[in-house]
């Protein structure tokens, strides 16, 4: 979560974090209520594998116009199962709008091939990736299998291309400009790996292969590789390798807090807090000199000093990977520097990653790498910390618009992302139960979703990572709004959270990390952060520095940590 004291026009914020805390249809319904219209509605129900736009092109509508029947804050956040309003055509005159009619041709399956693919299957029946996919419900085209009976829908009313024999053979590429050839995809290998191994570009491969996402291969798949040589050219890896030093690793699990201007060191210190976290959102043109008077206000002050380094950019369009790189050198270059960098943040949602460029991959090989590579070249003693996911589970996998936690660090564990990181970071912030609870957070419907409890949030992220990779919570809270003037309407779940539980489950939450060896840091979100709108981010709420002055969490802490 960034800070909102940062920036205050960031009036944006409560989207990103709808993203990470709308793991469950109860918040995404509350929030799109669809607005009376003087003219005839029908609506539709959201099938796997469908967006916005698919909509739109079914029922001739504008997605403008969907976006605003529907009051969507991101239209790219729907999901299985939501009622979306269509609102009637021009003119008001009560005819409900239908579908486009169905193809003429009737549907007929496709058994999968050995190296075909649902683009390659697609093209030889005359019919869209997005037909197949719906008709068959994949969640992930990427993922089909040999002997795979797939639904073909009808073409449209045209002869289709295939025989009718259950595995016909496609029909050949176009040919690339230079020879072609074929890649199977072996254990620990990602498309950015494959792409440098060959020379060419990771979306050339994706246009090559019709793939959706490039973060979903899997092993066995025949890739085709356009354009490259016979010989195949010198392998290159995509990320140099790591610089020669042991991992640092920290002794028990120390207790922090996130804090601004470290207002309250003497509550933190009462709590038994040893570490604090500072977030600085980087921009071009920072200079990392900037950051030395909080690093050394904390030190001095008796913390080791974690820094967060997030862009400054909401829903950025691109990044500038070098200059983020060299800005986090010459942080740990300081000479008061501080100890353990957060390399971003969140960067699995569009509010802190490119639209259309989320990618576990590009994470690890542009960013994580070489920032590792850089903070421990100036300074081997820094503990370098992944940036933690927005814990999500709203994708229903990965793709362009985001991805769910799990399956973005799964696929930043098969890049090698343990390679360069000290730690994994972890944030924990949509909690409503005791921190020993699997099920009755009140916004669970039964799913029992990972994100929404302590211990299976924990055991999600080790199973992705390995034991060998410690966690480090780098946000950690519980939302109680008492005292504040409502609860925000997407953080509805938290609305009958009492202070008293607040403290109380933090205590608790501590205990069980301190007891895990999986877990090597805590810090709390947050200690003092004033922010609160009741219509959007409720970061004041989460704080231990109550509106009256008062730490309850700070005794509860306090009884765990010995503070």
């Amino acid at each position: 979560m960034k800070e909102k004291i940062f920036n205050p026009q960031l009036s944006s914020l409560s989207r990103r974090a709808m993203s990470w805390i709308l793991i469950s249809a109860v918040v995404a319904i509350a929030m799109l209520t669809s607005p009376t219209v003087a003219f005839a509605q029908t609506t539709h129900t959201v099938a796997p594998g469908e967006t916005m736009y698919a909509i739109s092109r079914l029922y001739n509508v504008p997605v403008a116009d969907l976006i605003a029947a529907n009051s969507l804050i991101n239209p790219n956040f729907i999901k299985v199962g939501q009622v979306i309003t269509i609102p009637g055509t021009a003119g008001g005159g009560g005819t409900e709008p239908t579908p486009n009619p169905p193809p003429a041709t009737e549907s007929r399956t496709h058994v999968v091939a050995s190296g075909q693919t649902v683009g390659t299957i697609a093209r030889l029946y005359g019919v869209t990736i997005n037909d197949i996919a719906n008709a068959n419900q994949l969640l992930n085209i990427n993922l089909i299998y040999v002997g795979q009976v797939l639904v073909i829908p009808g073409s449209g009313g045209g002869t289709p291309t295939p025989p009718t024999t259950p595995n016909p053979t496609p029909e050949p590429e176009t040919p690339a400009p230079s020879p072609a050839r074929t890649h199977v995809v072996s254990r620990g290998q990602t498309l950015g790996g494959i792409a440098a191994l060959y020379g060419v570009s990771v979306q050339s491969i994706v246009s090559a292969n019709g793939l959706i996402s490039a973060n979903l291969i899997y092993v066995g798949q025949v890739l085709t590789i356009p354009g490259a040589s016979s010989g195949g050219g010198t392998p290159t890896t995509p990320a140099q390798p790591p610089v020669t030093g042991g991992p640092i690793t920290i002794s028990g699990t120390p207790l922090g807090g996130q804090t601004h201007n470290l207002s309250h060191p003497n509550e933190m210190k009462s709590a038994g807090m040893t570490w604090v976290k500072f977030q600085h959102k980087w921009g071009a043109g920072n200079n990392p000199a900037d950051l030395q008077g909080r690093i050394t206000n904390g030190h001095n002050n008796g913390f080791k000093v974690l820094l967060s380094i997030p862009g400054a950019d909401t829903y950025p369009t691109s990044i500038d990977f070098n200059g983020y790189v060299e800005f986090l050198r010459g942080v740990a270059s300081l000479a008061d520097p501080p100890d353990a960098i957060e390399v971003w943040n969140e960067m699995n949602i569009d509010f802190e990653w490119p639209l259309g460029q989320i990618n576990p991959t590009t994470y690890v090989n542009s960013m994580l790498a070489p920032a590792y590579n850089a903070i421990k070249g100036a300074n081997s003693n820094i503990m370098v910390i992944s940036g933690a996911p927005a814990p999500t589970g709203f994708f229903g996998g990965c793709s362009g618009n985001g991805c769910d936690d799990d399956a973005y660090i799964r696929s930043m564990a098969a890049a090698g992302a343990t390679r360069y990181m000290d730690c994994m970071g972890v944030h924990y912030n949509a909690g409503a139960t005791a921190p020993g609870a699997s099920s009755g957070h009140p916004a669970d419907n039964g799913a029992r979703h990972y994100s929404w409890y302590f211990g299976s949030m924990v055991n999600t992220y080790s199973a992705a990572l390995g034991r060998n990779t410690p966690l480090c919570f780098t946000e950690i809270g519980y939302l109680s709004t008492n005292g504040f003037p409502a609860t925000p309407p997407a953080f509805g779940w938290a609305g009958n959270t009492t202070v008293d539980q607040h403290a109380q489950w933090l205590g608790e939450a501590y205990r069980s990390a301190a007891s895990d060896s999986r877990v090597q840091m805590f810090i709390v979100f947050n200690v003092d952060l004033t922010f609160f709108d009741p219509n959007g981010d409720p970061q004041a709420g989460y704080a231990i520095i109550r509106p009256d002055g008062s730490c309850p969490a700070c005794a509860t802490l306090k009884a765990v940590s010995g503070g």
